[in-house]
């Protein structure tokens, strides 16, 4: 059992409960199938999805043929080469998943309409969202249009960046003080040192820490990581202090399965990690209970939030990580997920925007109705 080292604007152990974990080998190599395979369409698009992650997630079938099945998912959700979304010619499957996560630019009369007389809170993923993905993660910095964007949306609401990135690390991107940032997945969450009053009910910094214990085992781990994959060119391991993500963008496509069971060999010493896959990263955590979705309820709850029916939280990001995020919107029946997506694939997202140009004309956007708001009193 996990501790929590926890201060909040008041007692937020409700959205927390207990953080279990999870010791079952079964945990150790959950892959994610974060788009679908472009050649494929439908309902057996998403049939074949589902069969494949079960197949991984088991264990069925060979090493080989396992291995296999995810280099030809990772090929077909991650295209080596960024594209304009308007070079991009239109398919029926993208047409038909336009219908059903439709745009949030063109139906943002919609949004604005069920927010009237809410607080909205801005929810932001940083990867993919704020910043293009690159090559280099340690290069991924958001414009300065962007961070303006970003800055003037926290002048009137609430806004966190939940990342898979350090806290630390995602915060030097940012470089926003006035916002809250929720680093490893939610796992490390920090809010401003200087909260504004009108979102606060008491006047305590929120600090949330989920997973402590994990960090000698996390820092032992990433040596080992970083001394078995020196070998394969293009490989890196980041350390994100409470989980450890190894980026193969630069590895030759030929490496992939290699590289990845290279990882899942030496996570097979330590049982009580696990391994998922998002963009042409492999994401190595603690098999807690606690993910971006239940970072959101924390930050919900420590702004006075968690059970009022006059907010609107809006989670805006790419990956699926952030699925956890909009299925906790979803299920609520409050608030917006906004995938940031160029090609169809399965989410538990309201709307939808093509790359991070469409997030910050968004964020504008917001801003422009917030100002004409008050102007009119």
């Amino acid at each position: 059992m996990t501790t929590q080292n926890v201060v909040a604007f008041e007692d937020c152990t409700s959205c927390i409960g207990k953080v279990r974990v999870a010791a079952s080998k079964s945990d150790l190599f959950l892959p994610a199938i974060t788009e679908p395979l472009a050649a494929l369409g439908g309902r057996h698009m998403a049939l074949c999805q589902k069969q494949l992650l079960k197949s991984l997630e088991t264990g069925g079938g060979g090493g080989g043929a396992r291995a296999s099945a995810w280099v030809d998912s990772t090929r077909s959700s991650s295209p080596t080469q960024i594209k304009s979304t308007a070079s991009l010619p239109e398919t029926e499957e993208q047409s038909s998943w336009i219908l059903r996560y439709p745009s949030a630019l063109e139906t943002f009369e919609q949004i604005i309409s069920a927010s009237k007389g809410k607080q909205i809170v801005m929810f932001l993923d940083y990867d993919g969202t704020l910043s293009p993905i690159v090559d280099d993660p340690d290069q991924a910095f958001m414009s300065k249009d962007m961070r303006e964007a970003v800055r003037d949306v926290a002048a009137y609401f609430p806004t966190a960046i939940v990342s898979g990135r350090c806290r630390d690390k995602v915060y030097n991107f940012v470089k926003l003080a006035e916002l809250y940032y929720a680093g490893s997945h939610g796992m490390d969450i920090k809010g401003p040192s200087k909260p504004r009053r009108k979102w606060n009910k008491g006047n305590q910094a929120v600090i949330f820490q989920a997973a402590t214990e994990f960090l000698p085992m996390i820092d032992e781990v990433y040596t080992t990581l970083l001394n078995k994959t020196s070998s394969i060119p293009g490989a890196k391991v980041e350390n994100n202090k409470f989980c450890l993500s190894v980026h193969f963008r630069c590895v030759e496509e030929k490496r992939w399965a290699a590289l990845t069971e290279q990882v899942k060999m030496v996570l097979s010493a330590y049982p009580k990690l696990k391994l998922t896959r998002g963009r042409k990263v492999l994401e190595i955590r603690p098999t807690i209970m606690w993910d971006k979705g239940k970072a959101l309820e924390f930050l919900l709850e420590s702004l006075g939030y968690a059970n009022s029916s006059n907010v609107l939280p809006i989670y805006i990001g790419d990956d699926q990580t952030d699925e956890d995020a909009f299925k906790v919107l979803r299920d609520r029946g409050q608030g917006f997920g906004i995938l940031v997506s160029r090609v169809a694939k399965e989410t538990s997202a309201t709307y939808s925007l093509q790359e991070p140009f469409e997030v910050k004309e968004f964020l504008r956007r917001l801003v422009v109705e917030r100002n004409r708001w008050l102007l009119q009193g």
